[in-house]
This record gives structure tokens, sequence and C-alpha cells, in this order.
């Protein structure tokens, strides 16, 4: 127990690190220079598990399509609007806005997906999204100013993570994590390569500094790479229950990380959203004695 529970508190510094080397990169690579970089440094270390555990072969037969749309909505797409929100705001803020993913993905699994909610389940969506609007500072004003931007974008991040956990449940069940980890990465890798082709070429020679290769290596290698092994290594070991006690941590860790040593503020609006939003999570993520529904929770970042 002591090394699942050490996996859960390294998982939650990684991960909350993750949205401070967001805000530092996307300075120099841009945004689809930070989503690119990301995903082949992740994909190459998850390559070279691949190669020692002989598991190449596994790629053989991949649903193709699946992986390319779950690679987009896991991936491509929401780190990329991720880098767009802390363009706008702090990587704190990002963090906690970050932490309704799962309340997105029983909305999702319920509108879409055909899944059921149980009434505590829409009393914890309800009080999530009243964690949002305490997040605007509850000033309608603010939705005209920065904050719209950068809150809306972190917003459609989560969105987007919800559908991909739906699909990734849908078509890649019976697919090796690993395989799957590493696939969605490599096709994020050069979807949002053709992006940075387009929009941002320079992303592609913008590395060559020490910091830069240091905040990727903990962003792609770490955040990217080792932080789904350890995920994965607590579903295996422990449950998907435990394992999903690192989104309630990871945005505790971010703001720790961002008031440290980017010396980003901590306001009282911001963890006052942030307990509502954990008591979403909660209440949304209950399951009933009588009826055991499971309930998908994606905890990306």
């Amino acid at each position: 127990m002591k090394r699942l529970y050490a996996a859960l508190f390294t998982l939650s510094l990684i991960w909350g690190m993750s949205f401070l080397f967001i805000k530092l990169l996307v300075v120099d690579l841009g945004v689809w220079g930070v989503v690119f970089w990301r995903c082949m440094f992740g994909a190459g270390t998850l390559l070279i598990l691949l190669l020692i555990q002989n598991k190449l072969k596994l790629l053989r037969n991949l649903p193709i399509v699946p992986i390319i749309f779950i690679a987009l909505l896991n991936n491509a797409l929401p780190w990329g609007l991720i880098a767009v929100s802390e363009t706008s705001i702090s990587s704190s803020l990002a963090s906690v806005v970050n932490a309704t993913t799962p309340i997105w993905t029983i909305l999702i699994g319920f509108s879409i997906f055909s899944s059921k909610m149980e009434k505590m389940q829409w009393i914890g969506v309800s009080v999530g999204f009243m964690g949002i609007v305490v997040l605007l500072e509850l000033n309608i004003l603010q939705l005209f100013h920065d904050n719209l931007l950068g809150v809306g974008t972190m917003l459609g991040a989560t969105i987007c993570y919800g559908f991909g956990a739906h699909l990734s449940k849908k078509h890649l069940k019976n697919t090796p994590i690993t395989v799957i980890s590493f696939s969605t990465l490599a096709v994020a890798g050069i979807l949002s390569g053709i992006m940075m082709a387009l929009l941002q070429p320079s992303g592609f020679l913008a590395i060559g500094s020490t910091s830069i290769i240091i905040s990727l290596v903990g962003l792609g290698v770490f955040g990217s790479g080792v932080a789904y092994l350890l995920y994965y290594y607590m579903v295996k070991e422990g449950s998907a229950e435990f394992a999903s006690l690192v989104t309630y941590i990871v945005p505790i860790t971010a703001m720790l990380w961002g008031s440290l040593l980017l010396g980003e503020k901590i306001t009282p609006h911001m963890l006052f959203g942030l307990i509502l939003i954990f008591s979403g999570v909660y209440l949304s993520s209950y399951k009933t004695k009588a009826k055991k529904q499971k309930v998908i929770k994606n905890v990306t970042v």
C-alpha cells in the first residue's frame, strides 16, 4: 500500500508541475510547438519501454480510425487548448478548471453515450458548475476580459478529455495501456506537427536552449510518459477509484508549484472555487449501494 501512495503523491507532483512547464514553454515554442514536442518526448519514452518489453508487434493490428480520433481528443486538441489558456490565465487557475474533467465526462456519457445518472450525480454536476462561476469571480463583466479566453479554452480541453475517455472505453478496451499511450501520442505528434508547420514553423527550431530541453523533459518524458505508467500502475495494483484521487491533488500541487516558482497569487475565490469543484466531482462520482454504476474518470493533463 505504501508503494501505491508513493505513486499517487509522485504523480500529483508531476502533473501539477506540467501546468508550470506549459506556462514556460508556450512563450518560446508557441501553442502547437508545446503540443508537438510534448508528444514527441512522451512517445519516445514509451517507445523505449515497448522495445524493452518486446511489444512493438502489438502495434500492427490497431484500429486506426479510433486511434486518430482519440489522439485528437485526448492529446492534440486539449493540449493545444491548455497552452492557449495559459497565455491568459495562471497555471494555478488552469489546474483548478482541469479538475472539472470528471464532471464533463459524466455529462457526455449521459447525453451521448447513454450512461445513466443518479440524483446525487446531478447534484454534483450542479455544484461543480457553481465552482466554475466562482472562478470567474461572480462578475459578469469578467466575461468580457481575458479570463473568458483562458477559462473557456481550458473548459474546452476538459470536454475533449470527456469525449476521449468514452471513445477509449468503447474502442480500445482490449488494447494494452502502453500501446494505447504510445500510439495516441505518436498520432497526436503527427497532427500537431502539421499544425505547427502551417502556423508556427519556427517551433521546430526553438528547442536549442537548455532551459527549454529541461522543461520538455519534465512535460514530455515525465508528464506524458512516466505519468501514464504511474497512473496505470495504480489502476492495476490498486483500483480505478484509488487512481482517480489524483484529480483532487493535482490542483493543489499545481497551485503550490505556481506560487513557489512563478510567484503566482493564490486568491480566496480560487480556493473557494476549488472546494466547490472538488465537492462536485465527489458527489457526481457517488455510487449507491443498490446501484454500483461505473463512472469513467479521465485524469490527464
